[in-house]
């Protein structure tokens, strides 16, 4: 892939995530300062590569699961908090004054719903999965669909026995699409982070959505997250 094609890729991801319609050539022609012809050629050959396809009721194109995760790998080595983030300063002081456990356990829940529009998990001191947020996701435009519904309703119900059996192992783990083992057919992408607790091997926050996402934002949100009840749970 070429340099311009990735950043074409990014460009497709980032402004599908925002409106959720599929990205046409001429807004791409805007923003590269290029003719909407060349864009369009770029296109068919990230359509080629298989990171993007065409919806068959229009002519902007949308990312596939293999875009995503080409996307996601690449923004992974250099992802970190930005300093100034006013999300990233609402997530901390919401934990850092929460006074219990279970409050900053909840709290982190709370804000990164409020903070992505998606549904939040994390694993409490009981060992029990703490979630909230189910009228945001389900009010996502790729959900209408009742019986992507369903799907995702199957994916809920085994989220909570697959955790614990699978038991994620890095700091930092997305899981896209037909990745998600538990849920290939929902259409959503599951971002945890896993943090050292003691009252628990395994303990988790993250959040689900579809797999539209601000992908960049929400792994540094989660990230922090993990990072922040790791230090409030050992201090």
């Amino acid at each position: 892939m070429t340099e311009r094609q990735k950043k074409i890729l990014a460009a497709i991801i980032e402004q599908y995530a925002e409106v959720a319609y599929p990205v046409g050539s001429s807004l791409l022609a805007k923003v590269f300062n290029v003719s909407s012809a060349t864009i369009r050629s770029e296109m068919v050959e990230l359509e080629k590569l298989g990171f993007i396809n065409q919806p068959h009721t229009s002519a902007g194109r949308v990312p596939t699961d293999k875009g995503y995760r080409y996307y996601v790998n690449s923004i992974s080595a250099n992802l970190n908090e930005i300093p100034g983030n006013r999300a990233s300063q609402a997530l901390v002081s919401r934990m850092q004054h929460a006074g219990s456990t279970d409050r900053m356990i909840r709290n982190a829940v709370d804000t990164l719903v409020e903070l992505t529009h998606n549904l939040a998990i994390a694993t409490t001191p009981n060992s029990q999965l703490y979630m909230s947020g189910l009228g945001y996701l389900f009010n996502q435009p790729e959900f209408l669909d009742i019986i992507q519904v369903q799907e995702v309703a199957k994916l809920l119900d085994n989220l909570e026995p697959w955790l614990r059996e699978a038991a994620p192992n890095e700091a930092l783990s997305v899981y896209i699409g037909k990745e998600n083992p538990i849920g290939r057919s929902a259409g959503c992408t599951l971002v945890i982070s896993k943090y050292r607790s003691p009252h628990n091997d395994n303990s988790y926050i993250g959040i689900l959505g579809p797999t539209r996402q601000s992908y960049r934002d929400v792994m540094n949100l989660v990230s922090l997250a993990g990072q922040e009840l790791e230090e409030g749970l050992f201090n």
